[in-house]
């Protein structure tokens, strides 16, 4: 009996199952120079190639990269215990095509494209690829256009309220020199408080100033109150609660003021000579 022909292999017998199995075998008996040396295992690869070019195209890759992913996974152990050989290398070239090209998404390794706590991110993008502005973006990746206004009032608006709250007070009756000298003191150390509260409650406190400005404890009050705001939780925001110095940076005119019962009332009562 001549059994030369069950020892030469089928050609294209690797394209079933069963085939692939056998052949997978002999290679890995042959030693670690087979898939090199081997024609059929080079006819093996070009088949992977064609048979997994349209899985390749459909994640963006070469189809010799899928031909890549296909040999890792027949050089596995696990590939010639599986029941169907292909079925396991298909799926092996599927898992391997999807991390590639998620890989390639997220700007890292395929290692770790592979982890389910980096994959579940979307593919890193340009700002200027959107079409619409993303206000969920953090605040510091913004940029404010060249022609924006600052946030910061401009010097000469802060000038123009300051002497417009000068003269508020002078208009109400107190003495041209101690409303100066008392909404400028203001003025600066409002400038190196964190916030107008802490501003209010350090000046409050301010013995020596008031000494320094020669003013009454009630018409020292009134200042602070009347220039700073109530600084009552419940009144931060209403008129009580912004001051006359926010309410003038802001745009409110010197006339409305004028016309804030209140406010005047508060300023006149307890003007310097009326103080107790």
């Amino acid at each position: 009996m001549d059994w030369s022909s069950e020892r030469e292999p089928e050609p294209g017998a690797f394209r079933r199952s069963e085939g692939l199995r056998k052949l997978l075998k002999r290679l890995h008996e042959s030693g670690p120079g087979a898939w090199r040396t081997d024609p059929e295992a080079n006819a093996l690869l070009q088949f992977a190639a064609e048979k997994y070019s349209a899985l390749a195209r459909k994640h963006g890759l070469d189809p010799w990269e899928a031909a890549s992913a296909a040999f890792d996974a027949m050089r596995a152990p696990a590939t010639l215990r599986a029941d169907d050989p292909w079925a396991l290398v298909t799926r092996a070239v599927q898992i391997t095509c999807i991390a590639e090209e998620r890989a390639q998404g997220l700007l890292c390794s395929v290692h770790q494209a592979r982890r389910a706590k980096v994959s579940v991110f979307h593919d890193a993008e340009r700002f200027s690829d959107r079409e619409h502005e993303l206000p969920e973006y953090h605040p510091a990746f913004r940029t404010a256009p060249i022609d924006a206004q600052p946030d910061s009032a401009p010097r000469e608006d802060v000038q123009a309220a300051v002497a417009d709250a000068i003269m508020l007070f002078t208009l109400l009756g107190w003495p041209n020199d101690r409303a100066r000298v008392g909404v400028e003191y203001v003025c600066g150390r409002l400038a190196d408080a964190p916030s107008r509260p802490s501003a209010y409650e350090s000046l409050r406190r301010d013995y020596a100033a008031r000494a320094q400005l020669d003013l009454p404890q009630q018409a020292w009050l009134a200042m602070l109150k009347a220039l700073l705001g109530c600084c009552d939780p419940l009144h931060q925001h209403t008129v009580a609660g912004r001051g006359v110095l926010l309410r003038l940076i802001v745009g409110e005119p010197l006339r409305a003021l004028l016309h804030d019962d209140d406010l005047v009332t508060g300023i006149v009562v307890n003007t310097p000579w009326t103080s107790a």
